[in-house]
């Protein structure tokens, strides 16, 4: 039996299936959305303990950092599971050729040697940057700072660490203007960041980094997790804002910066001011500098009326220079553009124990040890039965590797107890195969010596001829 069934008929029920095919999709669809959704409600946050000295990411907490072995930098951290953004744009990217530079005017602090450190060639503070400075207490931090704000017409100073009385104190004492600088004893953040949005300064001090706080942010003031999260919003609002900031950063016991090392990492330049409290020598130096060289020094003198340029470094430090006595050495240091006269001291005792005593104090204890092991490989200086301390008179650190035939000269002054030459600076790179390496700027340096009046060594290329000094 034959039946026939229209077309029409069969279009119909195509329809009808393809429309059952969509809803079911569909549905499957939405259920599919509700149970991710859920699913996304559902998960818990998942936990990590992020170094904060090395930033390398662990599943558990331990007190030593596994990585970098720095202690007490595990820190815990939670990241809610989010919806992937399929839907985000591209990064917008550049030519190098394509993008314009502005011409931008730094900031003149009105002191001058302040001014060089930041930038040599082109003195002065780039609007939008952020300055970290460092130092031991007591040293001046907040003096300088004050002197510089003042100098910066609309400039706001946020003490969050001494009372605006105090300030007003130290402003009458200095002698400053007063009427062109505002200041805040506020400590929130937020805040903070509202003034400098509604006054629109050139300049912001804040004293000190680790004694404000972020309410957005967990732990207390001056914690690892608050300091880092701090300076990335004072970074990000000096970038948009082209306001630059200055913050004033504690140190620890063995003269790092406090707090986490992306801290040093985020801002734009860090600064160290040293010297010896007794003396009133202050000398600030570069540890990092985005928009300048690193190493330009600014060499101050603290009086009761503030910081002062040191005019003329060389003759000052010619001054502290003491009589001729076994033990001491003189020698020429170069500081970026700078080089001035410098007195390495020794003094060495026979040990009273089987492991002798190493102690110094403005040079590394490390490159100590391998002078000290040079001279005993190579001259038999007896050093493993003495006791040797070593001393760069004013209480500075001096990292230049051209001050170690110094080193080894007052060394072996104080073992011989013999006394170096009259009117003679020892200039040098020690190898580790007893032969001395001429210094880097030593043009500089032989140029300075002469004006002080001194003579550079220009015949000592070995420790054969050091220890023929002493014969």
């Amino acid at each position: 039996m034959c039946i026939k069934v229209s077309a029409k008929c069969v279009d119909k029920s195509k329809v009808k299936r393809q429309k059952s095919k969509l809803t079911a999709t569909k549905g499957r669809s939405e259920r599919g959305d509700k149970v991710q959704s859920q699913n996304l409600k559902n998960m818990k946050s998942k936990t990590t303990f992020v170094c904060l000295g090395c930033q390398q990411p662990f599943a558990r907490w331990s007190g030593k950092c596994p990585n970098c072995g720095e202690w007490n930098t595990l820190t815990e951290e939670r990241f809610d599971p989010v919806e992937s953004a399929h839907s985000s744009e591209p990064a917008k990217l550049l030519e190098i050729s394509q993008i314009k530079l502005h011409d931008v005017r730094r900031l003149k602090s009105g002191m001058k040697e302040f001014d060089q450190v930041l930038g040599a060639e082109d003195p002065g503070i780039v609007p939008g940057s952020v300055v970290l400075i460092a130092g031991s207490p007591g040293v001046g931090k907040s003096t300088l700072l004050l002197q510089v704000a003042s100098s910066i017409a609309g400039s706001l100073y946020f003490s969050a660490e001494e009372s605006l009385e105090q300030l007003k104190m130290r402003a009458d004492r200095l002698g400053l203007k007063k009427d062109s600088i505002l200041v805040s004893a506020e400590r929130d953040m937020g805040r903070i960041l509202a003034a400098v949005r509604a006054n629109k300064p050139r300049l912001v001090v804040i004293d000190s980094i680790q004694t404000v706080f972020d309410e957005t942010t967990a732990g207390t003031p001056g914690s690892l997790v608050q300091v880092r999260e701090i300076v990335w919003r004072l970074t990000q609002f000096a970038k948009q804002n082209t306001v630059a900031f200055i913050v004033i950063g504690h140190i620890t016991k063995e003269g790092a910066i406090a707090g986490p090392k992306v801290l040093e990492h985020l801002v734009d330049a860090v600064l160290y001011l040293e010297g010896e409290k007794r003396t009133g020598l202050r000398i600030l130096h570069v540890e990092k500098n985005r928009y300048g060289p690193l190493d330009e020094v600014g060499i101050y003198q603290l009086t009761k009326d503030g910081f002062e340029a040191v005019p003329d470094p060389g003759k000052l430090f010619a001054s502290l220079i003491t009589e001729k006595l076994p033990g001491r050495a003189l020698t020429i240091t170069a500081e970026g553009s700078r080089s001035f006269l410098v007195e390495i001291q020794a003094l060495s005792t026979k040990t009273s124990f089987g492991y002798p005593k190493r102690s110094c104090q403005g040079i590394d204890p490390n490159r100590l040890n391998v002078i000290l092991a040079v001279l005993e490989n190579r001259l038999n200086v007896p050093a493993n039965m003495y006791d040797i301390f070593i001393n760069v008179v004013g209480g500075f650190s001096l990292k230049d590797p051209g001050i170690d035939l110094a080193i080894a000269g007052a060394i072996m002054s104080s073992l011989t107890k013999k006394v170096l030459p009259d009117n003679i600076v020892l200039v040098g790179e020690m190898g580790l195969l007893g032969e001395i390496r001429p210094a880097h700027s030593l043009t500089s340096r032989i140029k300075e010596a002469k004006r002080l009046g001194y003579t550079a060594n220009s015949k000592i290329t070995s420790l054969k001829h050091l220890e023929a000094i002493f014969r």
